[in-house]
């Protein structure tokens, strides 16, 4: 698919049709166990590409409230809203990623970067570096299989994306998910990342 296929009128056809089998149902165990350890329930926490924003749900009944979902399709946020009454409208952006300004402590990556076409995986690290604070933390999976002209998904492996982000991030964690969903298993890297400045 062409990069320029991959825009806001795509992603609210699939959300509109029902067409997302990245979706599953709720939030995935590496994050949960990922934030249930976290013990500063201060940190500002965005998630691109959010979805239908099982994470945030998550996190916000957890008591963070400083969270932030966003994504360009407008259909699942309102779902999010729909789910979470209370949820603030200004922490709902509907916005292109790339067109997000403000700085986070944490950002949390989930099936966010696979949907990016791959000649826009340089610029999202740089989009990254400009949206973490200093010694910020990017968080997540990312997918552990071969990239190629088809998807999204787009894949990638551990050598790839330890060539993409150290320039910019302390890799503290990029192993294989041993928790994945069984869908995913084996085809799941688990990473921290630490923003080095």
């Amino acid at each position: 698919m062409k990069k320029n296929d991959l825009n806001s009128s795509y992603w609210e056809n699939r959300y509109k049709e029902n067409d997302t089998g990245w979706d599953i149902g709720h939030i995935s165990l590496p994050l949960k166990v990922y934030f249930d350890q976290l013990q500063d329930k201060s940190v500002k926490i965005l998630v691109p590409g959010s979805g239908n924003s099982h994470e945030i749900e998550y996190l916000w009944k957890l008591g963070f409230k400083h969270i932030y979902a966003a994504d360009i399709a407008k259909t699942p946020l309102t779902n999010l809203k729909t789910r979470l009454k209370d949820f603030p409208e200004n922490q709902l952006l509907h916005t292109d990623f790339f067109k997000i300004s403000d700085t986070f402590d944490v950002i949390i990556e989930q099936t966010f970067f696979c949907a990016l076409h791959p000649s826009f995986r340089k610029a999202y690290v740089e989009q990254m570096t400009k949206l973490l604070k200093s010694k910020g933390k990017l968080v997540g999976l990312l997918f552990n299989f071969p990239l190629s002209e088809t998807g999204p998904p787009f894949g990638g492996n551990k050598a790839e994306y330890s060539n993409l982000f150290r320039k910019d991030f302390n890799i503290k964690v990029l192993e294989p998910s041993i928790n994945s969903i069984k869908q995913r298993l084996g085809n799941e890297l688990f990473f921290i990342f630490e923003k080095k400045t």
